[in-house]
Formats: C-alpha cells, structure tokens, sequence
C-alpha cells in the first residue's frame, strides 16, 4: 500500500519529497494546501472518503501515518 500512497501523491504533487521526513507536517515539508491536495489524490485513488476528524497532522506526517488512516478508514467503511 505504501507505494501505491506514494505514486498517487507524486502524480499529484511531484515537488514535495513524501519520504523525506517522518514529521512532514511538523517540519513544514507540507502545509494546509498540501495536505487538501493530498486529501483529494488520496481519495480518487483508494475511492474512500476522508472524514473530517481523521485531518490532523499526526495522521499527514509521514507516509506510515497515512497508510494506518487509510487502513482504519477502509475497514470502517
């Protein structure tokens, strides 16, 4: 799942290293616009929708993080 994140980011967002770092949000790598954009090609790509309490930086600050999200989303659908 991981890659499958991370090739749906980077057609969307090719200027922002994913992988750079483990705090993305917390060391400013992404910021509110990003993440609304990674909302979005997260969404077309695994057809889920992102409810509003899982938008939090803890859930956008690496890409482990956004897998165990889409994880607990999926099974609760």
């Amino acid at each position: 799942m991981r890659e499958r994140i991370l090739s749906a980011l980077n057609r969307e967002m090719p200027e922002v290293d994913f992988e750079a770092s483990d705090t993305m949000v917390d060391d400013g790598i992404i910021d509110s616009l990003t993440i609304t954009g990674m909302i979005s090609a997260l969404s077309m790509e695994f057809g889920i929708n992102i409810p509003y309490e899982e938008i939090n930086e803890e859930n956008f600050n690496s890409l482990e993080a956004l897998e165990k999200m889409i994880e607990r989303i999926q099974k609760n659908a």
